[in-house]
């Protein structure tokens, strides 16, 4: 059996992976998506099954207002005491010289929770983990930031007692282990005590292209005590394979089988490009976002750890010898297809919304349908009616019906296509004052630009008509379809480039870019009267090539 990359497809990053028993669990970075934080489990590395979220209620993290790509980032999920810990940050800034932001702690008998009532910790760093020590003491370990504009922004990793009685840290006992290397950007730091040793797994080089993972050990957790690997090579990055499929590895961590095997789990990042273009950004643009591979790992004869097959990570790798019999199937990746009649009175695990819960002021489901009430344009960071998925595979088709009576074009429904509130698209029925007609537009925001495409050509909707809307993704492009009767589909004379929607083309503006793209419905009334829109279903149907 092999594990196939990425074992989370679409928009699952920092993974924070360990074993309890048999069964492995990871833990990843959801950011302006709630509920927070989504947690997998498996038996053998290469299947993995969604089990739920850690961040299910406000009072667990404040979100509304946090920009794009802000949120909850790095989430660190470990296991001792006979319990789960959970360490994560919500960041209110992602540009500019500050990073203001809190790391919260919380814990949980089982990993399903309930959770505790988050503790808070401190800022001096985002990107915080908490090691349990054989002694019984804890520490949290964080990257360190310096907003002064004459130093590097990153100032090393700090480690900070715990006190284990009262849940605070004691910062007397803060100190810097360890400075980084001169690749700079060091984040995401992770402690494992291994044969008398201490290993520090850190990120480097940015979440770009550049991105890698080092490792640094000591004797001690004393000041600056810490070396870094010999030799010239990362322990996880693909700077220097550029034709791998998986790139931008790094930041995540590392779990020991029962049978004594090792692997790592990481971020990475699948770029196309355009056949008619060079390769840009500069190796293309990964509009899944950064997704989750496992690597395995050896160790050598001094003790350091290497990437088997080399630091440049394999798409498939030898599942552990000890993984169950019952999932030996090949591992073949996971359809992530997804339909929904909303029967249910509640959104499904595969449904997200921005920043706050579903709830009556967003709308409400069951009963065949899904009701939003029209709120703030989809460039709002407050009071936004959108329930979306992950996008999971490059081609994909999605449909939805929906009844919507506008009576101003202030009042949009349709189906969206969406990055952040500066990158999306979407197709929608709105009204034509001029007409005295409802339509069928297409719009898009390109980094702020707004786009109206039909304008005096938008599609006028039949009196009491339905309207069924469609969206094709093709990997480089996609296109809006709509039908008046759910059987006759008639194509939208607009192609929209969908590198738009991914990391690599935010990232040009250094404007939030840690996310991925999702699909979804929307309802928008900016008016403030609440226009209601009801969505009969969604279907959301991976191609394979």
């Amino acid at each position: 059996m092999q594990i196939h990359n990425p074992v989370l497809p679409g928009f699952h990053p920092d993974p924070s992976m360990i074993r309890v028993g048999d069964t492995y669990y990871i833990a990843s970075s959801t950011f302006e998506w709630w509920p927070g934080v989504r947690i997998h489990e498996s038996k053998d590395l290469a299947h993995w099954d969604f089990t739920g979220y850690a961040i299910t209620d406000p009072s667990q993290a404040d979100l509304r207002g946090n920009p794009s790509s802000g949120g909850i980032w790095a989430p660190d999920l470990s296991y001792a005491d006979g319990r789960f810990w959970l360490v994560y940050s919500d960041m209110k800034m992602v540009t500019g010289i500050f990073k203001d932001g809190t790391n919260y702690l919380t814990w949980a008998d089982s990993i399903h929770g309930p959770w505790a009532e988050p503790v808070k910790l401190n800022y001096v760093g985002f990107d915080a983990s908490l090691f349990h020590d054989d002694d019984g003491r804890k520490y949290l370990v964080q990257q360190t930031w310096d907003h002064r504009e004459y130093h590097h922004r990153f100032d090393g990793i700090t480690l900070t007692e715990l006190d284990t009685e009262t849940m605070r840290l004691k910062p007397e006992t803060a100190r810097t282990i360890w400075a980084g290397t001169d690749v700079k950007l060091t984040e995401g730091p992770h402690i494992y005590k291994i044969n008398g040793w201490y290993y520090l797994f850190c990120a480097e080089g940015g979440t770009t292209f550049l991105h890698q993972e080092t490792v640094a050990r000591s004797r001690t957790l004393d000041a600056l005590s810490f070396e870094t690997m010999p030799g010239d090579e990362p322990f996880l990055g693909n700077y220097d394979t550029p034709r791998s499929p998986l790139q931008k590895q790094g930041h995540g961590s590392l779990v020991q089988t029962p049978a004594g095997e090792w692997y790592y789990a990481s971020l990475c990042g699948r770029p196309w490009h355009h056949e008619t273009e060079s390769v840009v950004g500069p190796r293309g643009w990964c509009t899944l976002g950064r997704e989750t591979s496992i690597q395995k790992v050896e160790w050598d004869a001094d003790g350091w750890p290497h990437i088997v097959g080399g630091h440049g990570g394999l798409p498939e790798v030898e599942a552990p010898i000890d993984a169950p019999a019952v999932s030996a199937d090949g591992g073949e990746p996971t359809d992530h297809s997804q339909h929904d009649e909303f029967e249910a009175d509640t959104l499904g695990p595969d449904w997200n919304t921005l920043r706050v819960p579903f709830g009556p002021a967003m709308g409400s489901v069951g009963g065949g349908s899904l009701r939003l009430i029209g709120q703030g344009s989809l460039h709002n960071l407050f009071d936004l009616s959108l329930v979306a998925r992950r996008w999971q595979a490059f081609d994909f088709d999605a449909e939805t019906r929906v009844r919507f009576d506008p009576k101003t074009y202030q009042a949009m429904a349709g189906l969206t296509n969406y990055y952040s509130d500066a990158n999306w698209s979407w197709a929608f029925v709105t009204w034509d004052e001029q007409r005295r007609s409802r339509v069928i537009e297409v719009a898009q925001s390109d980094r702020n630009a707004y786009t109206s495409f039909l304008r005096d050509d938008a599609i006028a909707v039949p009196d009491g008509a339905d309207v069924w809307l469609r969206t094709r993704v093709r990997t480089f492009t996609y296109t809006y379809e709509y039908s008046f009767d759910g059987v006759s589909w008639t194509p939208i004379p607009v192609t929209l480039d969908a590198k738009i929607l991914s990391d690599d083309y935010v990232f040009e503006k250094l404007d939030g870019y840690f996310t991925g793209a999702f699909v979804g419905l929307a309802c928008t009334d900016y008016s403030g009267y609440g226009a209601v829109a009801e969505f009969d279903y969604f279907d959301y149907r991976e191609l394979t090539k």
